[in-house]
């Protein structure tokens, strides 16, 4: 009986947030009138998800597991992709190639910094110390998860990583967005700053949304959009899971367990979502929006399909932070462990104070 309670009541939200966030698109997009229904519309932000997630979790624990890990990670996946339908060439390369110095610097020293607090301060096993390092220094869970097999990570190594990272993750989308206000960040300071000191993708998406919708006026005004920044530097940085797959086996070479041919072949290091996302940007700038190929009533409603895909991408961010939330159970938090938890926490620290300092006095 417990059971279909938990699962009635989860079925409920996810109807509820969709019918929601829907009604929000629809008006949005088509100035549609929702009536009656009003009531539904506007309230369902980044964090509101998120949190309605955790909160259900910590509450009723895990419930159908494998559809919610599968929602929140593919979900997020073709939200990505249709962000770059709202985005052209030039946007992305100035977006991705800024900070490419500080870029290599936090990765290695991330990596550095990260082996000195867990295997010599906090006595971490080296496999799951390695694992969080670098889930913190380029993307999270897909790092993670890439590099995992390349040290021949036991299960237990990649569970407690990618739960630390897990935990931090939801953190960061919480008290991201309200710090970066309180410094008077602009969007482009804070998209830099998420994507860098954010771990996973999901969660960078999610606070760059979030922060457009704290500074919807801002983001109007310069016309820069904190979520479009923060989601080309991330992913120009998620690139690096290819290099730092390639150099594992020589940077722990001592450890024995690291043998050549361990791995799979580099360019499957890429995750596909990204190469999409670069096909998405190339499609939109130089054929949808092209008013010297189709012409200019064409390159319009090209326009406004890429506005229309842009904002449903939006939408599908917001409900997938619900399902990373609803993955967050007690038992994710008793299975983490205090000394991991302290090493993320620490690194985390770490390279969010360095790279916003370096935003603020050097950007």
């Amino acid at each position: 009986m417990e059971y279909n309670v938990k699962k009635i009541v989860y079925i409920l939200l996810v109807a509820v947030l969709f019918v929601s966030l829907l009604l929000d698109y629809a008006c949005k997009q088509f100035g549609f009138d929702a009536g009656p229904l009003s009531f539904l519309v506007g309230w369902v932000s980044s964090p509101v998800a998120l949190m309605i997630g955790i909160v259900f979790a910590l509450v009723f624990g895990a419930v159908f597991e494998k559809f919610t890990k599968t929602m929140s990670k593919k979900m997020l996946q073709y939200s990505v992709i249709g962000l770059g339908f709202g985005m052209n060439v030039n946007q992305a390369i100035a977006s991705g190639s800024e900070g490419m110095f500080f870029t290599i610097v936090s990765v290695f020293g991330t990596l550095a910094l990260g082996w000195f607090i867990g295997s010599k301060l906090l006595k971490v096993d080296w496999q799951t110390s390695y694992l969080i390092s670098s889930g913190t220094a380029i993307c999270g869970g897909s790092a993670i998860a890439a590099v995992g097999p390349t040290i021949k990570a036991d299960s237990n190594s990649m569970s407690v990583s990618l739960g630390v990272i897990f935990i931090l993750n939801a953190i960061a989308l919480l008290i991201f967005p309200f710090i970066g206000d309180m410094m008077n960040m602009d969007m482009k300071q804070f998209g830099m700053w998420a994507a860098i000191a954010i771990h996973d993708t999901s969660s960078v998406v999610g606070a760059g949304s979030a922060y457009d919708q704290m500074h919807e006026s801002l983001r109007l005004s310069s016309g820069i959009s904190a979520l479009e920044v923060a989601t080309t530097v991330k992913l120009t940085r998620a690139l690096w899971i290819v290099i730092l797959v390639l150099v594992t086996p020589f940077i722990l070479k001592h450890f024995g367990n690291v043998s050549e041919g361990n791995s799979k072949p580099w360019y499957k290091s890429v995750p596909m979502f990204i190469v999409w996302f670069v096909v998405a940007i190339l499609v939109n700038t130089y054929i949808i929006s092209n008013d010297s190929l189709i012409g200019s009533e064409a390159a319009d409603a090209g326009s406004a399909f890429s506005s229309a895909i842009n904002r449903l991408a939006k939408v599908m961010i917001t409900l997938s932070l619900f399902f990373i939330g609803a993955g967050l159970t007690r038992d994710t938090l008793k299975a983490v462990g205090i000394k991991p938890l302290l090493q993320g926490i620490l690194l985390w620290i770490s390279i969010s104070v360095l790279s916003l300092a370096y935003i603020l006095l050097v950007v």
